[in-house]
């Protein structure tokens, strides 16, 4: 027996046990090398007339016997001497694709043009095998492997044979035509492990549509099927038969080999694309958008993404896996790469295939994720790209998207402190109390009054509510539109935000500045006038022992009273400052951990010009100071009720009206 050519008991014994997660991923590993050999001999024929390969020869086969319990995967490739196979299996992390890889490269680099048939296609070789290790991940699964191969040219054939622990036996074999069979002997079956599983005709299946669907030879194996048997016509007043069915088998191909994804659009109909949407990822709805790229240059990659007609049940939930199914060179390498996509994009859907990707020798994870960090970027820029087109060549699509998952672009502007506003703020949506439709950031711009330095909103658990509040009646009376924000993320979406876009200052381009969006319950609009101003100034000094009265009423609940600078109809209402407003109060306490909630300062802002202020000034004047402390809790209440928020005491709040009825 020869040993193993580094220290072998230690590192196979870290590769099958540590370097490897997924037991199922041999088979993976072996039909990449498969793949492998075989392109090595169809580029060998580019540049070598005396092999003779044509293309559709070229196939690799699966095979298993249950009873013995062995899973067998053979190519036609170009095989190996038995020099070789003590180079490539006897030392651990010799990689001859990679040396295969790298020679033809350097051999195209020193060519002059049009030099050897087929050699500028050499540069462009798709050697999936770059470390040498993905053989031995069959060990995992296998107590023992045996591989037989005859070299193309060669007329002899040799066997490598190993249990994996201490070394390896070459011995001569038979084998009728070039190529190589590797055969894993399955481990027995434990509680926790059932080998046998895989020398199944439909666990082995699975695993290569899985893993090995789109490998671009075609991966042939042995299938059970059925058929009808034809019964012999029944004589004369016999009755027929009961149909019968039979057994057979027949090789099939498994995989469909082209993907969808590296051909051009023009050639793919949207039904083809739907349906592989619907089959890969298990949905029953044609997707929203389909996405196409197709990369060259620096970085070479194929990518096919979808947006979803609908959000999936559980993408709020913290089980929520996002990312697009990672391959190179055509063999699957993660199921869900996160890293391919930013949070705020999660719910898209699809694979990305590049054969640029530095893998580790396991190929489950990245060795450098810069090239995927590029990748991702500009994967980003594409859907913020469709994205943008649907908003502005199909409305309703994208308001039907935007319901779907209009929350999670919000939460990606909030989640970000506001760094991903640049790209997300322009595709949201917001209900317009004014133009009384969905509009965007910029529409809403575009329908402002000339001079307006902000954009509005107010925000709470219902649009009808916040259209008939008294803070945004009085500010659409003033010719600005208010935006109604109805959903929990909203508010923190704007404050995360804060400004958005820019605007000239008195018609002076080179003078710009942001406009600044604002709650119209928690901060100075700047709409007031200066007679307002003085109006209210002038109220509050007449009235300053009434409103030290109502405050010492309310003490506890409010930082003070004061006269309103923006009420019309209503006798007052409640404003916050420190920009914490009610409305986001309101949704903290909802969330878990609710106890340690921010300040909340209020203040209750009187309309000096309402007729319920007469009668508290008759009171005060009448020295009735009881009747001014119900007056002030009961407009405090009402004023609580308009923003949907239940009084501290409903039952006194009731007992005052009750009183008042009388």
């Amino acid at each position: 027996m020869r040993k193993f050519k580094t220290e072998s008991k230690k590192l196979l014994d870290l590769m099958i046990n540590s370097i490897y997660t997924n037991r199922e991923i041999f088979l993976r590993e072996l039909i990449s090398n498969a793949s492998d050999a075989v392109d090595k001999l169809y580029f060998r024929s580019l540049t070598d007339p005396d092999v003779a390969v044509g293309r559709d020869d070229l196939a690799i086969t699966v095979g298993y016997d249950s009873e013995v319990r062995t899973v067998t995967v053979s190519d036609n490739g170009i095989g190996m001497t038995k020099d070789e196979l003590d180079r490539n299996l006897g030392t651990i992390a010799h990689s001859d694709s990679f040396e295969f890889k790298a020679a033809q490269a350097e051999a195209a680099a020193e060519s002059e043009p049009g030099e050897a048939k087929g050699l500028g296609d050499l540069t462009d070789v798709d050697i999936i095998g770059q470390f040498g290790v993905g053989f031995y991940s069959a060990f995992m699964v296998g107590k023992k492997v045996r591989v037989v191969s005859r070299a193309i040219g060669s007329d002899e054939a040799w066997a490598w044979e190993s249990n994996g622990v201490d070394g390896y036996d070459i011995k001569p074999a038979e084998r009728a035509e070039h190529g190589t069979d590797v055969i894993v002997y399955l481990k027995d079956d434990t509680d926790e492990e059932s080998f046998g599983t895989f020398a199944t005709e439909h666990g082995l299946i699975q695993l290569i549509k899985r893993y090995s669907n789109y490998v671009r030879y075609p991966i042939k194996m042995e299938v059970t099927k059925s058929r009808k048997v034809e019964a012999p016509e029944p004589a004369e007043g016999e009755q027929p038969s009961a149909p019968t069915w039979e057994s057979y088998t027949e090789v099939e191909t498994i995989n469909s080999m082209i993907p969808i994804w590296k051909r051009k659009k023009s050639e793919v109909s949207q039904e083809e694309y739907n349906e592989f949407y619907k089959t890969d990822f298990h949905d029953f709805e044609d997707p929203a958008r389909t996405i196409s790229v197709h990369a060259e240059g620096s970085l070479n990659y194929d990518a096919l993404m979808f947006v979803p007609s609908r959000a999936p049940w559980d993408m709020y939930s913290k089980d929520y896996q996002r990312g697009l199914a990672l391959y190179s060179a055509n063999v699957l390498i993660m199921d869900k790469c996160e890293e391919l996509l930013p949070d705020y994009f999660g719910f898209v859907r699809g694979v990305v295939d590049s054969s640029d990707l530095t893998l580790n020798i396991s190929r489950e994870t990245l060795q450098h994720n810069g090239q995927l960090r590029a990748i991702a970027r500009r994967l980003e820029k594409k859907i913020k790209a469709d994205l943008a087109s649907m908003r502005d060549d199909d409305r309703e699509a994208y308001e039907r998207f935007f319901e779907q998952f209009g929350r999670t672009l919000k939460f990606g502007i909030y989640q970000s402190y506001g760094m991903a506003k640049d790209t997300l703020a322009d595709l949201l949506l917001f209900y317009s109390a004014k133009q009384q439709k969905m509009v965007t950031l910029d529409e809403y711009l575009a329908d402002a009054p000339t001079g307006s330095d902000a954009i509005f909103y107010a925000a709470g658990d219902s649009r009808e509510r916040l259209a008939s509040m008294p803070l945004v009646t009085t500010v659409l009376a003033k010719g600005y539109d208010v935006l109604l924000c109805d959903a929990d993320v909203d508010e923190f979406c704007m404050m995360a935000m804060g400004t958005y876009g820019e605007h000239a200052v008195d018609g002076d381009d080179e003078n710009k500045q942001p406009y600044f969006i604002k709650n119209v319950g928690a901060e100075d609009l700047g709409l007031t006038t200066e007679e307002e101003k003085k109006e209210a100034e002038e109220a509050t000094e007449s009235n300053a022992e009434l409103f030290a009265a109502m405050g010492e009423a309310l003490q506890g609940k409010v930082e003070r009273v004061v006269v309103s600078t923006r009420l019309t109809d209503a006798p007052a209402v409640v404003t916050s400052e420190g920009g914490v407003s009610l409305a986001m109060v309101q949704v903290l306490k909802s969330q878990p951990g609710a106890d340690d909630l921010p300040d909340l300062h209020l203040v209750l802002e009187v309309n000096a010009k309402h007729p319920v202020f007469a009668t508290l000034q008759a009171a005060h004047e009448a020295g009735d100071d009881g009747k001014v402390r119900t007056y002030a809790g009961l407009l405090f209440d009402q004023a609580l009720l308009v923003e949907g928020i239940m009084p501290d005491n409903p039952l006194a709040f009731a007992q005052a009206v009750a009183e008042l009825m009388k």
